[in-house]
């Protein structure tokens, strides 16, 4: 058993080893020397070379395999489609859905940051009127009036700081502030200043020597309960300077571990905790629902220096809040009825929305059966009929064009089918026409007679399968030769049969002809005669064949002993006689046999002489046309057959068929073609 185990595996690798490609055998051989090398030498420098080709050509399989699992994952039409509507439907949607929580969380900051500047900024710019309120007090009230005053404003500016330099003395509220003044700074100005890591709100007010300067502590507390209900709001400490070489300008991220995470404002690196590490302000607001996540959002803010007033830098304040506190602080109670309710249109068309989306998903999944359904169906039924069952029809609902489609496969089914027998049919006929080619072949002559002084050949080239254009020779006793030739109206089977009855006709009535004239000349020297024998021969066509069928006929006898050649011409194409390269043109005795039961016909002689050339031939050679609509006619045959009357025969015949075909320029008859030369020797 473990043998049969043992070779049944080893057929299966050597088979598989067969069915691998040049690269995949490559990358084989490659892995085992790789392994076997990572054990035997793994710190080698072609250890590492031979790791690297072996790590691409991984890749390269993965992507062949990755390639080859999607054409076969995307085979069916249905998994087709899946993946269209992924690429044209969902991952626009997951785009958009993208943009807009992208778009919804950067406009959230956006608006968060408005509002606590503007806020900001407000406080700041009000700063200004308490150092207005001590600039117009006089000196012997200013102590009192700067205590009332701070204790007033203190409520809105917690921690407040009151500093009078007056003529090289200086007053502060509350008295055991250690606030030191900045340098001198001209004018009233206000704004936000840093000193160490802590930032103030303060405004001052100048006038000759005296200066008066309220500053507050903008700590994290105070910045979170500027806009109730915004969020937690604070500056970000500052790490230091950037080195130079280091500094690209703008603001970057910095997630390096060993130096801390944070962000770089120009030359300044803020870390990502609260300036002066404060404590917490006012909590974040509570998630309304799963999707309200939290949004923080920088803004840079221009900050005085306190040890240097002259000089300004960059503060980064960040706004920590939710998507709700931003809506519920835009739409408050504060706006009118309409503005209230906006969300809830907001909603509504949200819902009305994904009603609408999954309506679509229904029609589209429906859509898709349908599709898929019809292309299955589809798909079976051809499969069925390169099985060859013509029967199978496919079932057909609605009326669509999958439905126009679904009729159409029926519909040719049911032609091939009814094709399918008349194929058979016309094999079965083919055939059948075969064989009567076979034996039409049979009826014309095989070998030429041999006699002194007349050679005689001839051809026949169909136009279809069989020919209409009978020729025939046959050598008689008292050195003697009959020729004939013939051509029956109309192509095709009828032609050939009519053909088939001239054939036997005229040789029962040459026969009967010759032992009337045996008989009668022996009695009272009466002869054979050609007209007698053509005559016979039209009251036989006559009477047994349709009067629509009639052919053109002409029959000679030559002697071979006097060189005289009777002949008899029923209405066929008169023969050329080429004689000492001139022409001549044979009589025409009577009209076509097979259409006139009493028709008369007259008997022509000629004597042939050394070197004649007799050229019998149908219509089929001088009546084809050109492009032009000009026929080959009379005139070309008689030259082309003078041109060559000392070749051989069958070189004759050769030639004129050839330029009978060039002069066409198709390569189809469109009439049967027949050659028959008498040469006198």
């Amino acid at each position: 058993m473990s043998n049969e185990l043992e070779i049944a595996v080893k057929r299966d690798l050597k088979s598989l080893w067969r069915r691998l490609g040049k690269a995949d055998k490559t990358f084989a051989v490659l892995l085992v020397l790789y392994l076997v090398l990572l054990f035997a030498a793994p710190d080698t420098a072609f250890t590492l070379l031979l790791q690297f080709v072996v790590f691409l050509f991984c890749i390269w399989i993965a992507v062949r395999l990755a390639r080859f699992g999607l054409r076969k994952a995307i085979w069916r039409l249905r998994n087709r489609l899946l993946v269209t509507y992924v690429l044209i439907a969902v991952v626009p949607i997951l785009l958009i859905l993208t943009l807009a929580v992208l778009g919804t969380y950067m406009l959230a900051g956006q608006v968060a940051v408005y509002l606590a500047r503007s806020e900001l900024e407000r406080r700041v710019v009000a700063m200004q009127a308490i150092t207005d309120i001590l600039k117009r007090t006089d000196r012997a009230h200013r102590t009192d009036i700067m205590r009332q005053t701070g204790e007033i404003y203190r409520a809105r500016y917690p921690d407040l700081v009151l500093q009078v330099a007056d003529h090289g003395s200086t007053q502060r509220w509350p008295e055991g502030s250690d606030l030191q003044l900045p340098d001198k700074i001209a004018g009233d100005v206000n704004g936000i200043a840093a000193r160490e890591t802590h930032y103030f709100a303060w405004s001052q007010a100048s006038s000759d020597d005296t200066r008066i300067i309220a500053a507050a502590p903008l700590t994290r507390r105070y910045l979170s309960g500027m806009v109730p209900g915004l969020g937690d709001i604070y500056f970000l400490q500052v790490s230091g300077q950037v080195p130079q070489k280091q500094n690209k300008g703008g603001i970057q991220i910095s997630t390096q571990k060993s130096k801390g995470s944070g962000l770089t404002v120009g030359e300044q690196k803020f870390e990502s905790f609260p300036a002066g590490h404060d404590a917490p302000g006012t909590p974040l607001p509570p998630p309304a629902n799963r999707f309200d996540f939290e949004v923080a959002w920088p803004s840079i803010v221009q900050v005085m220096n306190w040890d240097e007033p002259n000089s300004m830098k960059g503060a980064l304040l960040l706004v920590r809040t939710r998507f709700s506190a931003v809506l519920q602080l835009i739409l408050s109670q504060k706006m009118d009825e309409f503005q209230g309710a906006v969300p809830y249109i907001f909603m509504g068309v949200a819902i009305a929305f994904l009603v609408v989306e999954l309506v679509s998903l229904i029609i589209g999944v429906s859509l898709t059966r349908t599709i898929t359904g019809a292309v299955h169906s589809l798909y079976q039924g051809t499969t069925r009929v390169m099985e060859g069952d013509f029967s199978h029809r496919i079932r057909v609902t609605g009326r669509d064009q999958l439905a126009d489609l679904s009729r159409s496969f029926n519909t040719m089914t049911e032609n091939l089918e009814r094709l399918l027998a008349v194929a058979k049919e016309k094999e079965r006929l083919q055939a059948e026409i075969a064989i009567a080619r076979e034996v039409q072949d049979q009826l014309y002559p095989k070998a030429a007679p041999e006699l002194k002084t007349v050679r005689v050949s001839g051809l026949c080239q169909p136009a279809r399968m069989v020919s209409g254009d009978y020729y025939d020779y046959q050598k008689l006793p008292g050195e003697r030769l009959a020729v004939a030739i013939g051509d029956v109206s109309g192509k095709g089977i009828s032609a050939a049969l009519l053909m088939a009855s001239i054939q036997s006709a005229m040789r029962m009535e040459l026969r009967a002809s010759l032992e009337f004239a045996a008989l009668t000349q022996s009695q009272n020297g009466a002869r054979f005669s050609t007209a007698r024998m053509v005559s016979e021969l039209n009251q036989q066509l006559h009477a047994t064949s349709s009067p629509e069928k009639f052919a053109t006929f002409f029959f000679g006898l030559h002697n071979d002993e006097t060189g005289i050649l009777s002949y008899t011409n029923a209405g066929h194409l008169p023969p050329i006689l080429i004689r000492n390269g001139g022409h001549s043109l044979l009589d025409v005795n009577g009209t076509v046999v097979g259409a006139f039961p009493f028709s008369k016909y007259e008997e022509s002689k000629i004597e042939l002489k050394s070197g004649d050339l007799l050229v019998c031939y149908t219509d089929g050679i001088t009546e084809p046309e050109n492009e032009y609509g000009e026929m080959f006619g009379e005139e070309r045959l008689i030259e082309l057959v003078t041109k060559n009357a000392d070749r051989d025969d069958k070189e004759i015949i050769d030639s004129v068929m050839e330029a009978v075909r060039q002069w066409t320029g198709s390569p189809e008859l469109s009439d049967d073609m027949t050659v028959l030369l008498v040469r006198k020797q």
